[in-house]
């Protein structure tokens, strides 16, 4: 089904892809912890809950919750930044919440109606109405209110994410100019530049897979490239390489597993033919076989 040219364009293609994945996956990380992404992305989501643009009032007395956030610290604007928490617990959002709905001592009926922002008053009333007037129950559908909005809220950062992948992976593809339409015709064209390739394990990065990645057929060999036809199929190449990293680091390592593997198995054996098998002959009476004995035919009865 494969011969070793197809198998080997599908090693350096799925390791050059891989490798790439990986290295974006890396940078995207790095990028979502030093600039708190998810962090943002949580306190922005929160602000609009609870009606909260300004960030200060409801949402920034739940920040300053301990069960929210432990690290909280004096309220100078500068010092929320470095505190701001990237998950919240829902049981713990729901009983930060309404001790921060809390004014005194009165009915918590009556806290919920104190509320200025109509939108959350109503929510809260809502919520109020269905618990029947329990407080338990009442923090209970906070806290899958507050679930069914983060469920929200990781479609909405995963779609983000995947735009980030997907412009991390065309920078690095434009650096290094990790052309799949060049690497593809330069590997069907000499299949053995793959041959070195052989399995690594997807979670981490060394000296070693980057010489097997430097030695497939990416990188400028002039620069600037001229703005002509060629170019334009180059940058084809460029987004081909982009969009490859959406399916992920695991999903071509995987596929890199399984063509090394048919590889090493080799082609299979042709099935040996059957020789057929000789005639039978009729003994005759009294006849010797090769051990001497004598073989003795019995009378045919008419």
């Amino acid at each position: 089904m494969f011969n070793s040219t197809v198998l080997e364009v599908a090693i350096g293609l799925a390791f050059c892809y891989g490798t790439l994945a990986l290295v974006v996956t890396t940078l995207q990380e790095t990028l979502a912890a030093v600039f708190q992404l998810r962090a943002a992305m949580l306190q922005d989501t929160i602000k609009r809950m609870l009606g909260d643009a300004d960030f200060d009032g409801m949402a920034r007395a739940l920040y300053a919750h301990p069960l929210v956030n432990p690290r909280a610290g004096p309220p100078e604007p500068g010092a929320w930044r470095h505190a701001r928490p990237s998950y919240i617990e829902p049981a713990n959002f729901a009983l930060a919440l309404v001790d921060a709905l809390r004014s005194g001592d009165g009915p918590l009926e009556a806290d919920i109606a104190a509320v200025p922002d109509p939108h959350l008053r109503r929510t809260l009333h809502t919520l109020y109405l269905q618990a029947g007037g329990d407080r338990q129950r009442f923090q209970t559908a906070l806290a899958a209110w507050f679930s069914s909005t983060m469920e929200r809220l990781s479609g909405v950062y995963k779609r983000r994410q995947l735009l980030i992948s997907f412009l991390v992976s065309l920078l690095l593809s434009i650096l290094f100019n990790i052309d799949s339409i060049h690497l593809f015709q330069t590997l069907w064209q000499h299949p053995a530049l793959a041959a070195h390739i052989v399995a690594v394990p997807p979670e981490r990065i060394d000296a070693g897979v980057m010489a097997r990645l430097w030695a497939l057929p990416i990188g400028w060999q002039a620069f600037p490239p001229a703005l002509d036809a060629r170019f334009a199929l180059q940058a084809s190449g460029w987004l081909v390489s982009a969009s490859t990293t959406l399916f992920g680091a695991p999903f071509w390592f995987d596929i890199l597993q399984r063509a090394i593997n048919l590889r090493s198995t080799g082609a299979k054996p042709a099935p040996l033919k059957a020789e057929p098998a000789p005639a039978p002959t009729s003994a005759a009476p009294g006849a010797a076989r090769a051990d001497g004995v004598t073989v003795v035919a019995a009378p045919v009865q008419p």
